[in-house]
């Protein structure tokens, strides 16, 4: 395995060239860092794009959903595109032209596949628990041959994308420098809240750690490959 993908007609990027990324650190970094992506699927010959969470495992993204899903059963052997995206910032610039955002994205090409083996579904689907809340799989209730049964798992290799990265402040015309409106980026971040206990929690359960020490995108990554 090569530490960068191959720069391709779908995923070179055809402005900002600088801001193109295609090694692997880079876009593994992102996708760790943010579950919620979007996949493309096409159906009866129209485009659909559905939110939904995915996982990253070495080499390869995951996402699951209902077996009833009309976009997972399309999805199955046919082109795909997922999408991850976080925002770091509004650009605010000198004029309404220059105005940007300052984020990180990766955008991946492929073939999705489906996990079939309940063996391998199961392991997979379990590093999905424990990649955003570490150890808590243990203490659930075991998953049911129906569960799995009720549940369809796709897989993408990653081997066609790139990543997409903009920093920094406003990039103006030079002579809008000179004019007196202010310009700048206003930061965004992701705020993680009080976890909020389920009213019907029986007494004495207590929080466990992994609740208390939440972090979005803290278990996922190379110590887990």
């Amino acid at each position: 395995m090569t530490d960068s993908l191959p720069i391709t007609n779908r995923s070179r990027l055809r402005r900002s060239h600088p801001r193109g990324h295609f090694d692997r650190e880079t876009i593994n970094a992102i996708l760790d860092a943010q579950p919620l992506c979007s996949v493309g699927y096409v159906m009866e010959g129209k485009p659909y794009v559905t939110p939904t969470l995915q996982w990253r495992e070495g080499n390869h993204a995951y996402w699951h959903g209902s077996s009833a899903s009309q976009a997972l059963r399309a999805g199955r052997d046919a082109e795909v595109c997922l999408s991850v995206s976080i925002l770091d910032g509004f650009v605010l610039a000198r004029s309404g032209f220059h105005h940007s955002v300052n984020s990180r994205s990766v955008t991946l090409f492929g073939t999705a596949f489906k996990v079939e083996d309940p063996v391998e579904k199961l392991a997979k689907l379990t590093r999905f628990v424990n990649g955003l809340f570490p150890g808590r799989y243990a203490d659930l209730r075991p998953d049911t041959a129906q569960d799995l049964k009720a549940t369809t798992l796709l897989g993408l290799k990653i081997e066609e994308g790139s990543a997409k990265i903009r920093s920094g402040g406003p990039n103006d015309e030079e002579a809008d420098y000179a004019l007196p409106i202010w310009a700048g980026v206003i930061p965004v971040q992701t705020e993680i809240g009080a976890p909020i206990p389920d009213p019907r929690n029986l007494d004495g359960v207590a929080m466990p750690e992994h609740v208390r020490e939440f972090k979005l995108g803290s278990a996922y990554g190379k110590k887990q490959e």
